[in-house]
Protein backbone atom coordinates (compact mmCIF):
# COMPACT_ATOMS: atom_id res chain seq x y z
CA UNK A 1 0.00 0.00 0.00
CA UNK A 2 1.22 3.53 -0.74
CA UNK A 3 0.78 4.70 2.84
CA UNK A 4 3.10 1.89 4.07
CA UNK A 5 6.04 2.83 1.84
CA UNK A 6 9.35 2.89 3.72
CA UNK A 7 10.93 6.32 3.90
CA UNK A 8 14.58 6.25 2.83
CA UNK A 9 16.99 7.27 5.53
CA UNK A 10 14.81 6.19 8.45
CA UNK A 11 15.63 3.32 10.80
CA UNK A 12 12.54 1.33 9.94
CA UNK A 13 9.48 1.51 7.79
CA UNK A 14 6.65 3.36 9.48
CA UNK A 15 3.07 3.83 8.52
CA UNK A 16 2.25 7.20 7.04
CA UNK A 17 -0.51 9.10 8.83
CA UNK A 18 -3.77 8.99 6.93
CA UNK A 19 -5.13 11.59 4.51
CA UNK A 20 -3.33 14.94 4.47
CA UNK A 21 -1.93 14.78 7.99
CA UNK A 22 1.43 13.42 6.82
CA UNK A 23 1.88 16.23 4.31
CA UNK A 24 0.99 18.91 6.85
CA UNK A 25 3.49 17.40 9.28
CA UNK A 26 6.27 17.48 6.70
CA UNK A 27 5.50 21.10 5.85
CA UNK A 28 5.61 22.08 9.51
CA UNK A 29 9.00 20.37 10.00
CA UNK A 30 10.39 22.06 6.89
CA UNK A 31 9.35 25.47 8.27
CA UNK A 32 10.74 24.86 11.77
CA UNK A 33 13.85 22.92 10.76
CA UNK A 34 14.87 19.33 11.57
CA UNK A 35 17.06 20.53 14.42
CA UNK A 36 13.96 21.67 16.29
CA UNK A 37 11.50 19.04 15.20
CA UNK A 38 11.51 15.70 13.35
CA UNK A 39 8.58 13.94 11.70
CA UNK A 40 7.22 10.77 13.22
CA UNK A 41 9.33 7.76 12.28
CA UNK A 42 12.58 9.76 11.96
CA UNK A 43 15.43 10.43 14.36
CA UNK A 44 17.30 13.68 14.78
CA UNK A 45 20.45 12.71 12.88
CA UNK A 46 22.78 14.60 10.56
CA UNK A 47 21.02 13.16 7.51
CA UNK A 48 17.56 14.21 8.80
CA UNK A 49 17.21 17.08 6.24
CA UNK A 50 17.87 14.64 3.40
CA UNK A 51 15.44 12.16 4.86
CA UNK A 52 12.83 14.93 5.12
CA UNK A 53 13.17 15.82 1.43
CA UNK A 54 12.95 12.15 0.48
CA UNK A 55 9.78 11.78 2.54
CA UNK A 56 8.31 14.87 0.92
CA UNK A 57 9.04 13.46 -2.55
CA UNK A 58 7.31 10.18 -1.66
CA UNK A 59 4.34 12.04 -0.17
CA UNK A 60 4.08 14.20 -3.32
CA UNK A 61 3.82 11.10 -5.51
CA UNK A 62 1.26 9.62 -3.16
CA UNK A 63 -0.88 12.78 -3.18
CA UNK A 64 -0.81 13.08 -6.96
CA UNK A 65 -1.50 9.39 -7.50
CA UNK A 66 -4.46 9.55 -5.16
CA UNK A 67 -6.04 12.69 -6.62
CA UNK A 68 -9.53 12.28 -7.94
CA UNK A 69 -10.20 13.65 -11.42
CA UNK A 70 -12.28 16.84 -11.52
CA UNK A 71 -15.77 16.99 -12.91
CA UNK A 72 -15.76 17.59 -16.65
CA UNK A 73 -16.73 21.13 -17.61
CA UNK A 74 -19.74 21.70 -19.82
CA UNK A 75 -18.96 21.88 -23.49
CA UNK A 76 -18.76 25.46 -24.75
CA UNK A 77 -21.67 26.39 -26.96
CA UNK A 78 -20.59 27.47 -30.44
CA UNK A 79 -20.80 31.14 -31.34
CA UNK A 80 -23.94 32.38 -33.04
CA UNK A 81 -23.83 32.70 -36.79
CA UNK A 82 -23.29 36.11 -38.33
CA UNK A 83 -25.44 36.34 -41.44
CA UNK A 84 -24.04 39.66 -42.66
CA UNK A 85 -21.99 39.71 -45.89
CA UNK A 86 -18.26 39.10 -45.60
CA UNK A 87 -15.86 41.99 -45.75
CA UNK A 88 -14.15 42.45 -49.15
CA UNK A 89 -10.64 41.02 -49.11
CA UNK A 90 -8.96 44.39 -49.72
CA UNK A 91 -10.91 45.93 -46.87
CA UNK A 92 -9.99 43.01 -44.59
CA UNK A 93 -6.31 43.58 -45.29
CA UNK A 94 -6.75 47.27 -44.61
CA UNK A 95 -8.42 46.52 -41.28
CA UNK A 96 -5.42 44.41 -40.24
CA UNK A 97 -3.16 47.34 -41.10
CA UNK A 98 -5.27 49.83 -39.14
CA UNK A 99 -5.30 47.59 -36.07
CA UNK A 100 -1.53 47.12 -36.09
CA UNK A 101 0.73 49.30 -33.96
CA UNK A 102 0.65 52.89 -35.06
CA UNK A 103 3.59 53.62 -37.37
CA UNK A 104 5.78 56.66 -37.10
CA UNK A 105 5.50 56.91 -33.30
CA UNK A 106 9.12 57.95 -32.96
CA UNK A 107 10.68 60.38 -30.54
CA UNK A 108 10.68 64.15 -30.77
CA UNK A 109 6.92 64.50 -31.28
CA UNK A 110 7.19 64.51 -35.11
CA UNK A 111 5.15 62.08 -37.16
CA UNK A 112 6.77 62.74 -40.52
CA UNK A 113 4.54 62.22 -43.54
CA UNK A 114 3.05 58.88 -42.42
CA UNK A 115 -0.71 58.90 -41.72
CA UNK A 116 -1.90 58.07 -38.23
CA UNK A 117 -3.68 54.81 -39.00
CA UNK A 118 -5.38 54.38 -35.64
CA UNK A 119 -7.09 57.75 -36.10
CA UNK A 120 -8.61 56.44 -39.35
CA UNK A 121 -10.12 53.42 -37.61
CA UNK A 122 -13.32 55.18 -36.38
CA UNK A 123 -14.22 56.28 -39.92
CA UNK A 124 -13.37 52.86 -41.29
CA UNK A 125 -15.69 51.24 -38.74
CA UNK A 126 -18.49 53.72 -39.45
CA UNK A 127 -18.31 53.00 -43.17
CA UNK A 128 -18.17 49.22 -42.67
CA UNK A 129 -21.19 49.36 -40.36
CA UNK A 130 -23.07 51.57 -42.79
CA UNK A 131 -22.64 48.90 -45.49
CA UNK A 132 -23.55 46.10 -43.05
CA UNK A 133 -20.39 44.01 -43.34
CA UNK A 134 -19.46 41.29 -40.84
CA UNK A 135 -16.08 41.37 -39.14
CA UNK A 136 -13.61 38.67 -40.24
CA UNK A 137 -13.12 36.14 -37.44
CA UNK A 138 -9.28 36.45 -37.27
CA UNK A 139 -9.59 40.20 -36.62
CA UNK A 140 -11.95 39.89 -33.64
CA UNK A 141 -9.26 39.67 -30.89
CA UNK A 142 -7.45 42.75 -32.23
CA UNK A 143 -10.74 44.62 -32.55
CA UNK A 144 -11.67 43.86 -28.95
CA UNK A 145 -8.20 44.87 -27.76
CA UNK A 146 -8.53 48.18 -29.62
CA UNK A 147 -11.96 48.81 -28.11
CA UNK A 148 -10.66 47.96 -24.66
CA UNK A 149 -8.16 50.80 -24.86
CA UNK A 150 -10.45 53.31 -26.61
CA UNK A 151 -13.93 53.84 -25.24
CA UNK A 152 -14.80 56.20 -28.11
CA UNK A 153 -14.82 53.36 -30.66
CA UNK A 154 -16.49 50.69 -28.49
CA UNK A 155 -20.03 51.09 -29.88
CA UNK A 156 -18.77 50.93 -33.48
CA UNK A 157 -16.47 47.97 -32.75
CA UNK A 158 -19.21 45.95 -31.03
CA UNK A 159 -21.68 46.70 -33.83
CA UNK A 160 -19.14 45.57 -36.42
CA UNK A 161 -17.86 42.55 -34.48
CA UNK A 162 -21.36 41.21 -33.92
CA UNK A 163 -22.40 38.19 -31.81
CA UNK A 164 -19.03 36.44 -32.07
CA UNK A 165 -17.38 39.25 -30.13
CA UNK A 166 -19.78 38.68 -27.24
CA UNK A 167 -19.06 34.96 -27.42
CA UNK A 168 -15.33 35.69 -27.09
CA UNK A 169 -15.93 38.21 -24.30
CA UNK A 170 -17.47 35.49 -22.15
CA UNK A 171 -14.20 33.55 -22.39
CA UNK A 172 -11.74 36.37 -21.71
CA UNK A 173 -11.97 38.63 -18.68
CA UNK A 174 -10.08 41.39 -20.52
CA UNK A 175 -13.02 41.78 -22.90
CA UNK A 176 -15.84 41.75 -20.35
CA UNK A 177 -16.52 45.40 -21.18
CA UNK A 178 -18.28 44.11 -24.29
CA UNK A 179 -20.83 42.29 -22.14
CA UNK A 180 -21.41 45.39 -20.01
CA UNK A 181 -21.86 47.55 -23.10
CA UNK A 182 -24.22 45.14 -24.84
CA UNK A 183 -27.88 45.22 -23.78
CA UNK A 184 -28.57 42.41 -21.36
CA UNK A 185 -24.94 41.34 -21.34
CA UNK A 186 -25.22 40.22 -24.95
CA UNK A 187 -28.42 38.27 -24.44
CA UNK A 188 -31.44 39.15 -26.54
CA UNK A 189 -33.79 41.52 -24.73
CA UNK A 190 -37.45 40.48 -24.51
CA UNK A 191 -39.76 42.02 -27.06
CA UNK A 192 -43.34 43.28 -26.73
CA UNK A 193 -44.56 39.75 -27.48
CA UNK A 194 -42.92 38.52 -24.24
CA UNK A 195 -44.56 40.61 -21.49
CA UNK A 196 -43.88 38.10 -18.72
CA UNK A 197 -40.18 37.83 -19.53
CA UNK A 198 -39.98 41.62 -19.82
CA UNK A 199 -41.60 42.07 -16.42
CA UNK A 200 -39.29 39.48 -14.87
CA UNK A 201 -36.15 41.14 -16.27
CA UNK A 202 -37.34 44.56 -15.13
CA UNK A 203 -38.06 43.41 -11.58
CA UNK A 204 -35.19 40.95 -11.07
CA UNK A 205 -32.48 41.88 -13.59
CA UNK A 206 -29.17 43.57 -12.94
CA UNK A 207 -29.13 47.36 -13.09
CA UNK A 208 -27.35 47.46 -16.47
CA UNK A 209 -29.89 45.01 -17.88
CA UNK A 210 -32.78 47.10 -16.60
CA UNK A 211 -31.31 50.29 -18.10
CA UNK A 212 -30.84 48.52 -21.44
CA UNK A 213 -34.39 47.15 -21.32
CA UNK A 214 -35.92 50.53 -20.50
CA UNK A 215 -33.96 52.21 -23.30
CA UNK A 216 -35.01 49.53 -25.81
CA UNK A 217 -38.68 49.78 -24.83
CA UNK A 218 -38.55 53.59 -24.89
CA UNK A 219 -37.12 53.50 -28.39
CA UNK A 220 -40.11 51.60 -29.78
CA UNK A 221 -42.96 52.62 -27.44
CA UNK A 222 -42.53 55.67 -25.20
CA UNK A 223 -45.72 55.02 -23.27
CA UNK A 224 -44.88 51.39 -22.54
CA UNK A 225 -41.49 52.41 -21.13
CA UNK A 226 -43.10 55.01 -18.91
CA UNK A 227 -45.67 52.49 -17.66
CA UNK A 228 -42.89 50.00 -16.94
CA UNK A 229 -40.98 52.63 -14.96
CA UNK A 230 -43.98 53.58 -12.83
CA UNK A 231 -44.43 50.01 -11.57
CA UNK A 232 -41.26 50.15 -9.43
CA UNK A 233 -40.54 53.90 -9.23
CA UNK A 234 -41.39 54.31 -5.55
CA UNK A 235 -39.03 51.53 -4.44
CA UNK A 236 -36.01 52.46 -6.60
CA UNK A 237 -32.81 53.96 -5.17
CA UNK A 238 -32.28 57.67 -5.82
CA UNK A 239 -29.30 57.12 -8.14
CA UNK A 240 -31.28 54.53 -10.09
CA UNK A 241 -34.29 56.82 -10.38
CA UNK A 242 -32.01 59.47 -11.85
CA UNK A 243 -30.65 57.11 -14.52
CA UNK A 244 -34.12 55.79 -15.39
CA UNK A 245 -35.55 59.30 -15.60
CA UNK A 246 -32.77 60.26 -18.00
CA UNK A 247 -34.06 57.63 -20.45
CA UNK A 248 -37.18 59.74 -20.97
CA UNK A 249 -35.13 62.19 -23.04
CA UNK A 250 -35.67 59.78 -25.93
CA UNK A 251 -39.08 60.47 -27.40
CA UNK A 252 -39.95 63.12 -24.79
CA UNK A 253 -43.56 64.14 -25.32
CA UNK A 254 -46.55 65.78 -23.65
CA UNK A 255 -47.76 62.40 -22.37
CA UNK A 256 -44.73 62.29 -20.07
CA UNK A 257 -45.79 65.46 -18.24
CA UNK A 258 -47.94 63.89 -15.46
CA UNK A 259 -45.15 61.50 -14.50
CA UNK A 260 -42.53 64.26 -14.56
CA UNK A 261 -44.76 66.57 -12.50
CA UNK A 262 -44.89 63.87 -9.83
CA UNK A 263 -41.09 63.58 -9.98
CA UNK A 264 -40.84 67.29 -9.06
CA UNK A 265 -41.75 66.21 -5.52
CA UNK A 266 -39.07 63.51 -5.41
CA UNK A 267 -36.92 63.30 -2.27
CA UNK A 268 -33.74 63.49 -4.40
CA UNK A 269 -32.67 66.97 -5.53
CA UNK A 270 -30.96 65.58 -8.62
CA UNK A 271 -34.13 63.76 -9.66
CA UNK A 272 -36.16 66.94 -9.14
CA UNK A 273 -33.71 68.98 -11.22
CA UNK A 274 -33.76 66.46 -14.08
CA UNK A 275 -37.55 66.31 -14.06
CA UNK A 276 -37.70 70.11 -14.18
CA UNK A 277 -35.21 70.21 -17.04
CA UNK A 278 -37.27 67.71 -19.06
CA UNK A 279 -40.49 69.61 -18.40
CA UNK A 280 -38.90 72.88 -19.46
CA UNK A 281 -38.09 71.24 -22.80
CA UNK A 282 -41.87 70.80 -23.31
CA UNK A 283 -43.02 74.37 -24.16
CA UNK A 284 -46.67 73.52 -23.48
CA UNK A 285 -46.07 71.99 -20.04
CA UNK A 286 -47.45 73.55 -16.87
CA UNK A 287 -43.93 74.03 -15.51
CA UNK A 288 -42.89 75.87 -18.66
CA UNK A 289 -45.89 78.13 -18.20
CA UNK A 290 -44.99 78.83 -14.59
CA UNK A 291 -41.40 79.59 -15.55
CA UNK A 292 -42.59 81.86 -18.39
CA UNK A 293 -44.70 83.86 -15.96
CA UNK A 294 -41.84 84.22 -13.48
CA UNK A 295 -39.24 85.10 -16.10
CA UNK A 296 -41.59 87.47 -17.90
CA UNK A 297 -42.14 89.45 -14.71
CA UNK A 298 -38.36 90.01 -14.52
CA UNK A 299 -37.72 91.25 -18.07
CA UNK A 300 -39.42 94.11 -19.92
CA UNK A 301 -38.77 96.81 -22.53
CA UNK A 302 -38.40 100.38 -21.35
CA UNK A 303 -39.78 102.75 -24.02
CA UNK A 304 -39.06 105.92 -22.03
CA UNK A 305 -35.42 105.94 -23.12
CA UNK A 306 -34.25 107.30 -26.44
CA UNK A 307 -33.79 103.71 -27.68
CA UNK A 308 -36.05 100.88 -26.52
CA UNK A 309 -33.99 99.08 -23.87
CA UNK A 310 -34.46 95.80 -22.03
CA UNK A 311 -34.61 96.30 -18.28
CA UNK A 312 -34.19 93.49 -15.78
CA UNK A 313 -35.49 93.14 -12.23
CA UNK A 314 -34.04 89.88 -10.92
CA UNK A 315 -35.92 87.88 -8.25
CA UNK A 316 -35.37 89.00 -4.66
CA UNK A 317 -35.94 85.53 -3.21
CA UNK A 318 -36.21 81.89 -4.23
CA UNK A 319 -39.58 80.81 -2.91
CA UNK A 320 -40.65 77.17 -2.33
CA UNK A 321 -42.58 77.11 -5.61
CA UNK A 322 -39.44 78.03 -7.54
CA UNK A 323 -37.45 75.36 -5.73
CA UNK A 324 -40.11 72.75 -6.49
CA UNK A 325 -39.85 73.67 -10.18
CA UNK A 326 -36.12 72.99 -10.19
CA UNK A 327 -34.56 76.33 -9.29
CA UNK A 328 -31.47 75.73 -7.16
CA UNK A 329 -31.55 78.23 -4.32
CA UNK A 330 -27.87 78.28 -3.36
CA UNK A 331 -25.67 80.09 -5.87
CA UNK A 332 -22.17 78.84 -6.74
CA UNK A 333 -19.15 80.58 -5.29
CA UNK A 334 -18.49 84.09 -6.63
CA UNK A 335 -21.96 84.25 -8.18
CA UNK A 336 -24.72 86.64 -7.11
CA UNK A 337 -27.88 84.96 -5.88
CA UNK A 338 -30.27 87.17 -7.85
CA UNK A 339 -28.46 86.71 -11.16
CA UNK A 340 -28.25 82.96 -10.45
CA UNK A 341 -32.02 82.73 -9.93
CA UNK A 342 -32.74 84.91 -12.96
CA UNK A 343 -30.63 82.73 -15.24
CA UNK A 344 -32.48 79.59 -14.17
CA UNK A 345 -35.88 81.18 -14.75
CA UNK A 346 -35.00 82.50 -18.20
CA UNK A 347 -33.37 79.31 -19.50
CA UNK A 348 -36.40 77.26 -18.39
CA UNK A 349 -38.99 79.58 -19.96
CA UNK A 350 -40.28 78.75 -23.48
CA UNK A 351 -38.54 80.99 -26.01
CA UNK A 352 -41.87 81.87 -27.55
CA UNK A 353 -42.56 83.82 -24.38
CA UNK A 354 -40.24 86.63 -25.34
CA UNK A 355 -41.81 87.68 -28.62
CA UNK A 356 -45.16 88.11 -26.85
CA UNK A 357 -43.59 89.75 -23.82
CA UNK A 358 -41.30 92.13 -25.75
CA UNK A 359 -43.66 93.72 -28.24
CA UNK A 360 -43.89 91.03 -30.91
CA UNK A 361 -40.24 91.37 -31.87
CA UNK A 362 -38.36 88.58 -33.65
CA UNK A 363 -35.46 86.79 -31.94
CA UNK A 364 -32.97 88.88 -33.98
CA UNK A 365 -34.64 92.11 -32.91
CA UNK A 366 -34.77 91.02 -29.26
CA UNK A 367 -31.11 90.04 -29.17
CA UNK A 368 -30.14 93.35 -30.80
CA UNK A 369 -31.84 95.44 -28.09
CA UNK A 370 -29.54 97.07 -25.55
CA UNK A 371 -29.84 95.75 -21.99
CA UNK A 372 -29.60 98.10 -19.05
CA UNK A 373 -27.42 97.78 -15.95
CA UNK A 374 -24.96 95.15 -17.23
CA UNK A 375 -27.57 92.36 -17.39
CA UNK A 376 -26.86 91.69 -21.05
CA UNK A 377 -24.36 88.83 -20.70
CA UNK A 378 -26.48 87.05 -18.07
CA UNK A 379 -29.63 87.36 -20.17
CA UNK A 380 -27.99 86.26 -23.43
CA UNK A 381 -26.29 83.30 -21.72
CA UNK A 382 -29.67 82.13 -20.38
CA UNK A 383 -31.27 82.48 -23.82
CA UNK A 384 -28.38 80.48 -25.24
CA UNK A 385 -29.03 77.61 -22.82
CA UNK A 386 -32.74 77.75 -23.61
CA UNK A 387 -32.10 77.65 -27.38
CA UNK A 388 -29.89 74.56 -26.98
CA UNK A 389 -32.31 72.82 -24.62
CA UNK A 390 -35.35 73.56 -26.78
CA UNK A 391 -33.44 72.97 -30.06
CA UNK A 392 -34.67 76.28 -31.47
CA UNK A 393 -32.70 77.19 -34.64
CA UNK A 394 -34.25 80.66 -35.01
CA UNK A 395 -33.00 81.74 -31.59
CA UNK A 396 -29.66 80.04 -32.22
CA UNK A 397 -29.20 82.08 -35.40
CA UNK A 398 -30.10 85.28 -33.58
CA UNK A 399 -27.65 84.61 -30.75
CA UNK A 400 -24.87 83.51 -33.07
CA UNK A 401 -25.21 86.55 -35.29
CA UNK A 402 -23.05 86.75 -38.37
CA UNK A 403 -19.62 85.09 -38.35
CA UNK A 404 -17.98 88.47 -38.97
CA UNK A 405 -19.16 89.92 -35.63
CA UNK A 406 -16.05 90.75 -33.57
CA UNK A 407 -15.52 89.33 -30.12
CA UNK A 408 -16.51 92.54 -28.31
CA UNK A 409 -20.06 93.65 -29.02
CA UNK A 410 -23.18 92.10 -30.48
CA UNK A 411 -24.25 88.50 -30.11
CA UNK A 412 -20.68 87.40 -30.85
CA UNK A 413 -19.61 88.30 -27.30
CA UNK A 414 -20.55 84.81 -26.08
CA UNK A 415 -17.93 82.13 -25.58
CA UNK A 416 -16.80 79.66 -28.22
CA UNK A 417 -18.28 76.81 -26.18
CA UNK A 418 -21.68 78.53 -26.25
CA UNK A 419 -21.37 79.12 -29.99
CA UNK A 420 -20.54 75.46 -30.57
CA UNK A 421 -23.67 74.40 -28.66
CA UNK A 422 -25.83 76.82 -30.64
CA UNK A 423 -24.36 75.57 -33.91
CA UNK A 424 -25.37 72.03 -32.99
CA UNK A 425 -29.04 73.04 -33.30
CA UNK A 426 -28.61 74.06 -36.97
CA UNK A 427 -28.59 71.85 -40.04
CA UNK A 428 -25.27 70.45 -41.27
CA UNK A 429 -25.01 72.73 -44.32
CA UNK A 430 -25.86 75.89 -42.40
CA UNK A 431 -23.46 74.92 -39.63
CA UNK A 432 -20.58 74.42 -42.07
CA UNK A 433 -21.33 77.71 -43.85
CA UNK A 434 -21.28 79.67 -40.58
CA UNK A 435 -18.00 78.13 -39.41
CA UNK A 436 -16.42 78.74 -42.83
CA UNK A 437 -17.36 82.42 -42.54
CA UNK A 438 -15.96 82.55 -39.02
CA UNK A 439 -12.63 81.08 -40.16
CA UNK A 440 -12.43 83.51 -43.07
CA UNK A 441 -12.68 86.44 -40.63
CA UNK A 442 -11.01 85.16 -37.45
CA UNK A 443 -8.64 82.47 -38.72
CA UNK A 444 -8.04 79.06 -37.16
CA UNK A 445 -6.74 79.97 -33.73
CA UNK A 446 -10.26 80.01 -32.23
CA UNK A 447 -12.04 77.65 -34.59
CA UNK A 448 -11.14 74.26 -33.12
CA UNK A 449 -14.27 73.89 -30.96
CA UNK A 450 -16.49 75.06 -33.79
CA UNK A 451 -14.99 72.60 -36.27
CA UNK A 452 -15.71 69.78 -33.85
CA UNK A 453 -19.48 70.16 -34.27
CA UNK A 454 -19.43 70.14 -38.08
CA UNK A 455 -20.56 67.09 -40.02
CA UNK A 456 -17.93 64.81 -41.57
CA UNK A 457 -16.72 65.05 -44.28
CA UNK A 458 -16.63 68.83 -44.17
CA UNK A 459 -18.68 70.57 -46.81
CA UNK A 460 -16.77 72.11 -49.70
CA UNK A 461 -16.84 75.76 -48.50
CA UNK A 462 -15.71 74.76 -45.02
CA UNK A 463 -12.91 72.55 -46.31
CA UNK A 464 -11.66 75.28 -48.60
CA UNK A 465 -11.77 77.81 -45.76
CA UNK A 466 -9.65 75.53 -43.56
CA UNK A 467 -7.07 74.89 -46.29
CA UNK A 468 -6.86 78.60 -47.14
CA UNK A 469 -6.39 79.50 -43.46
CA UNK A 470 -3.63 76.89 -43.10
CA UNK A 471 -1.94 78.34 -46.17
CA UNK A 472 -2.14 81.84 -44.67
CA UNK A 473 -0.64 80.55 -41.42
CA UNK A 474 2.21 78.98 -43.37
CA UNK A 475 2.92 82.24 -45.20
CA UNK A 476 3.03 84.02 -41.85
CA UNK A 477 6.24 82.11 -41.12
CA UNK A 478 5.27 80.38 -37.85
CA UNK A 479 5.74 76.71 -37.05
CA UNK A 480 2.83 74.36 -37.90
CA UNK A 481 2.70 72.88 -34.40
CA UNK A 482 0.40 75.69 -33.21
CA UNK A 483 -2.19 74.29 -35.63
CA UNK A 484 -1.60 70.61 -34.96
CA UNK A 485 -5.11 70.20 -33.54
CA UNK A 486 -6.77 71.66 -36.63
CA UNK A 487 -4.41 69.67 -38.88
CA UNK A 488 -5.40 66.48 -37.06
CA UNK A 489 -9.08 67.31 -37.53
CA UNK A 490 -8.47 68.02 -41.22
CA UNK A 491 -6.88 64.59 -41.66
CA UNK A 492 -10.07 62.96 -40.36
CA UNK A 493 -12.72 65.40 -41.58
CA UNK A 494 -11.56 67.07 -44.80
CA UNK A 495 -13.23 65.75 -47.95
CA UNK A 496 -10.71 63.57 -49.85
CA UNK A 497 -11.66 65.56 -52.97
CA UNK A 498 -9.65 68.45 -51.50
CA UNK A 499 -6.43 66.48 -52.06
CA UNK A 500 -5.97 68.14 -55.47
CA UNK A 501 -5.77 71.59 -53.87
CA UNK A 502 -3.14 70.39 -51.39
CA UNK A 503 -0.56 69.19 -53.92
CA UNK A 504 0.83 72.69 -54.47
CA UNK A 505 1.30 73.14 -50.72
CA UNK A 506 3.60 70.15 -50.28
CA UNK A 507 6.57 71.96 -51.80
CA UNK A 508 9.00 73.72 -49.46
CA UNK A 509 8.35 77.47 -49.87
CA UNK A 510 10.92 80.24 -49.87
CA UNK A 511 11.14 81.43 -46.30
CA UNK A 512 10.75 85.16 -45.65
CA UNK A 513 13.21 86.90 -43.39
CA UNK A 514 10.84 87.00 -40.44
CA UNK A 515 9.99 83.27 -40.65
CA UNK A 516 10.97 80.80 -37.94
CA UNK A 517 14.01 78.71 -38.95
CA UNK A 518 12.95 75.62 -40.92
CA UNK A 519 9.23 76.40 -40.65
CA UNK A 520 8.70 76.02 -44.41
CA UNK A 521 10.03 72.46 -44.36
CA UNK A 522 7.85 71.50 -41.42
CA UNK A 523 4.78 72.94 -43.16
CA UNK A 524 5.59 71.00 -46.33
CA UNK A 525 5.88 67.84 -44.25
CA UNK A 526 2.54 68.49 -42.54
CA UNK A 527 0.76 69.14 -45.83
CA UNK A 528 2.30 66.00 -47.32
CA UNK A 529 0.98 63.94 -44.42
CA UNK A 530 -2.46 65.53 -44.86
CA UNK A 531 -2.39 64.79 -48.58
CA UNK A 532 -1.31 61.17 -48.01
CA UNK A 533 -4.03 60.69 -45.39
CA UNK A 534 -6.75 62.05 -47.68
CA UNK A 535 -5.67 59.72 -50.49
CA UNK A 536 -5.66 56.80 -48.08
CA UNK A 537 -9.18 57.71 -46.93
CA UNK A 538 -10.31 57.77 -50.56
CA UNK A 539 -8.82 54.32 -51.06
CA UNK A 540 -10.55 53.04 -47.94
CA UNK A 541 -13.91 54.28 -49.21
CA UNK A 542 -13.32 52.44 -52.48
CA UNK A 543 -12.32 49.23 -50.70
CA UNK A 544 -15.46 49.29 -48.56
CA UNK A 545 -17.84 50.03 -51.42
CA UNK A 546 -19.89 46.88 -52.14
CA UNK A 547 -19.45 45.52 -55.67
Amino acid sequence: MMNETAVPGTPAATKTPPDGNRWEELVTVALLGTARRTPSGMTARRDAPTALLDAAAVETVRRRAGMRPGRAAARIEPAAEDSRPALPSAAARRLTMLLADRPGAGSGGRRGTTPDLMELLPQWLATANRHGFAAPAPALPALLDAARGRTDIRPAVLAFAGPRALWLARLNADWRFALRAAPGGGAALPGPEEPERMRELWEEGLFAERVALLAAVRGRDAGAARDLLTTTWASERAEDRLMFLDSLRTGLCAADEPFLEQALADRSRNVRSTAAELLSALPASALAGRMAERAGSCVAVDHTRGTPTIVVEAPHECDPGMERDGVVAKAPARRGERSWWLGQLVDAAPLGTWSRRLGGRTPEEIVALPVADDWRDELHAAWCRAAVRQRDPSWSRALLGTPAVPEAGGPGAMSLAERAKLLSTLGAAERAEWVAGFIAVHGLSEAFQLLGVCAVPWAGPLGRAVVDALNIARDAGSYPWSFSGVMGLAERCLDPAEAIRLEALTAVPDEPEHAAPGAGGYWAESFQRLLTTLRLRATIQTELTPP
